[in-house]
């Protein structure tokens, strides 16, 4: 037998290549591998040898050439193939063993585009997918961890079966595929290409299982965009708790997408990817109890997080109450011990910020959709009724316009001194929500504004909030009745402004 070994991650490959050395199984190298085996006492057949043709390009031409690809593509069952392998002396190749470049490693280390672009491997994936699409015939070997496999199934004299060389052949296949398509990645940010190509291609790494997805009979895992190993809730840092959960991780990844939208301390509670209770205050543990007393029936079970570090005073409010996970960007000695007598909670530390990817997606039967993510706060604000807004007002409609991008449509906020005093979610028409918010809020309701997710198709919602005491109200505009809706407004005294952008959250 004849192995080609060709690796630009040298672990464990001397150990693999000993093995199969006392497997009497020859083995073929090229440059920096061939050195490395040598200098490990391992007898090295240079690939220059087989191909009488030296490496050329510093490197970049080694493997491409008809000795060697003959050699891994030729049919064993195909007497013209072995008779024209025989007429070129090439003797055939029955193991490759390849890793490639380490493209995605220099991305992030460098901007050095010559650098990133010598690391595109080109002889590494045509090795693979040679001797993946010959599987038959040629055992692929592209993961260190097939290593020990490969080496104790030949030491037993056991075969190969056909099932396990198409198994090798596919995780090469995928393998090269998420490479190129990292690659693909890459040069589409650097030539700022379209945000929907023609062909959509992405690749993400596994990070781990879960348990179970959203629910126990179905099977999830979470994984991560190779690009992206800053912000993002999939590079949060557990502290301490139970396992995340598909679900724990849904509602924590909402949770941080609302409390990077402020810049002052901000408290926000979670509860099935919607908020339910957000306030902002000068202290921490302020903005935390008027989120908490928003809704303190919600929260049971919940997330919470915090763009400011959770200190001793906050963690031993936290631990009074029940909860799923909690995120922040820091947290002080003194409130880890206070939490960790909680010992299920989920403590997470976070980057507060939700860069990461730019493209949303989501699968439909038979495909997905894809979008650009919604980071437009508003188009402009226009004061459409004959009463402006106060700047208390003005502050708390901001705010409130903030909160509501993040709550299932339809969506509606009701807000009073930076805190929410009712969220309605996901309803199927406008006035519901409304009602809900005026009666969560009940006399706090009065002198708060209200926030709406898209504009008003009839007046009605708006005045229930006027009945309720709401002084202002922000919505994007666009409905073919706003005369009606601004009129309602102007009955009451209420402040109306449009943003001309709209929020919807499917």
């Amino acid at each position: 037998m004849r192995a080609l070994i060709s690796v630009s991650n040298k672990e464990g490959v001397v150990d693999l290549a000993k093995a199969l050395h006392k497997l009497n199984v020859q083995i073929i190298s090229t440059g920096g591998t061939a050195k490395h085996l040598k200098e490990n006492s391992i007898e090295v057949i240079e690939v220059s040898q087989l191909t009488s043709s030296p490496e050329i390009l510093d490197g970049r031409v080694k493997t491409l050439h008809p000795s060697i690809h003959g050699a891994i593509l030729a049919k064993r069952d195909n007497l013209e193939h072995l008779e024209e392998l025989k007429r070129l002396s090439i003797t055939p190749i029955d193991i490759v063993v390849v890793n490639l470049y380490p493209f995605k490693e220099t991305v992030l280390k460098t901007i050095d585009i010559e650098e990133i672009v010598e690391n595109i491997d080109i002889g590494g994936p045509t090795l693979l997918r040679a001797a993946a699409k010959n599987f038959k015939d040629v055992i692929v070997i592209c993961d260190v961890n097939d290593y020990h496999w490969l080496v104790e199934k030949l030491s037993k004299g056991e075969s190969i079966t056909l099932n396990e060389r198409m198994k090798l052949a596919l995780k090469a296949f995928r393998h090269t595929a998420h490479y190129d398509a990292l690659i693909c990645e890459y040069f589409s940010k650097l030539v700022c290409d379209e945000d929907l190509p023609q062909t959509f291609t992405k690749s993400f790494e596994k990070l781990f299982d879960l348990r179970y997805g959203e629910n126990p009979h179905q099977k999830a895992a979470l994984y991560r965009n190779p690009f992206c190993k800053i912000s993002g809730i999939v590079n949060a840092e557990q502290l301490q708790g139970k396992e995340l959960s598909y679900n724990n991780i849904c509602d924590a990844d909402a949770a941080l997408s609302l409390v990077c939208e402020f810049d002052e301390p901000c408290a926000v509670a979670v509860k099935h990817t919607n908020p339910c209770g957000v306030s902002c205050d000068k202290e921490i543990l302020k903005a935390f109890e008027k989120a908490y007393q928003a809704d303190p029936i919600s929260i049971f079970g919940g997330i919470v997080a915090f763009n400011r570090t959770v200190d001793e005073k906050v963690a031993q409010r936290l631990s009074e109450i029940f909860l799923e996970v909690l995120l922040a960007p820091e947290y002080t000695q003194e409130a880890l011990k206070v939490l960790s007598k909680k010992k299920n909670l989920r403590v997470l530390k976070v980057k507060m910020n939700n860069e990461g990817d730019q493209i949303e997606i989501r699968t439909v039967s038979g495909g997905i959709l894809v979008q650009t993510k919604d980071d437009k706060d508003f188009e402009q604000l226009t004061v459409v009724t004959k009463r402006k807004p106060t700047e208390n007002e003005m502050k708390d409609l901001l705010f409130a316009w903030k909160v509501v991008k993040h709550v299932k449509s339809n969506a509606i906020v009701l807000a009073k001194e930076l805190t929410t005093l009712g969220i309605g979610s996901g309803q199927v028409n406008r006035l519901w929500p409304t009602e809900h918010c005026v009666r969560v809020a009940g006399e706090n309701a009065k002198g708060a504004v209200l926030a709406s997710d898209a504009f008003f198709p009839f007046p009605d919602a708006v005045e229930v909030a006027a009945k309720a005491g709401v002084t202002a109200v922000i919505q994007p505009g666009g409905s073919l009745r706003d005369e009606q809706v601004i009129q309602i407004a102007d009955r009451y005294n209420i402040a109306m402004i449009f943003t001309g952008t709209r929020h919807f959250k499917h």
